[in-house]
């Protein structure tokens, strides 16, 4: 792909996360190639469908969230690398949920979902579970706690935040992490 052509697609899904996140499955791909100052048709060349435009929109999501969590777990020790990864997860969760949602119907396993994005969620889980596995072969976190646990409290995190209320989910969050014995 040509570096503008590559530039081009990047400012799609740049701008294609920002408004699906704002708007959901009411999100035009014309407001989409506005926002990221290019032609529609530059949008259908790099993505054939509107649901293309999603699945891409959410690997690359998940992709990015996965980095954050591979970053964080480097040079924190695992209970402070795994509390600044739920404040960042917890904080990135509505736009996450959103995109997850507007995929096509599938299950908490993913099945369902196209293999990219399969493997991008399998990815994202991954790093998750490692980051949890570390705070708690380094006693920062319940024994007994797993993944599907932090999964499930994220997910409830996200559905429950407003973007807006920065002060409400750190003070969530901090609650969270207490209920998981990790120290903030």
């Amino acid at each position: 792909m040509r570096r503008d052509g590559a530039a081009n697609r990047e400012k799609v899904l740049l701008a294609a996360e920002h408004v699906f996140a704002e708007k959901g499955a009411a999100a035009s791909t014309d407001e989409i190639a506005q926002r990221a100052g290019v032609s529609i048709a530059t949008v259908f060349r790099n993505f054939a469908t509107k649901q293309d435009l999603i699945e891409a929109t959410a690997c690359r999501y998940l992709e990015k969230l996965t980095a954050q969590a591979l970053a964080l777990a480097e040079p924190q020790d695992p209970g402070k690398a795994f509390a600044s990864l739920m404040r960042s997860l917890a904080a990135a969760g509505p736009v996450k949920m959103t995109l997850m949602d507007l995929l096509p119907p599938h299950d908490d396993d993913g099945q369902g979902l196209s293999r990219p994005v399969t493997e991008a969620a399998d990815a994202f889980r991954a790093a998750l579970d490692g980051a949890l596995h570390r705070a708690q072969a380094a006693g920062a976190a319940r024994p007994d706690v797993t993944g599907d646990d932090v999964s499930l409290l994220l997910r409830a995190l996200a559905y429950a935040t407003d973007l807006s209320e920065g002060e409400a989910l750190d003070r969530a969050v901090g609650i969270v992490l207490d209920g998981l014995g990790v120290p903030r």
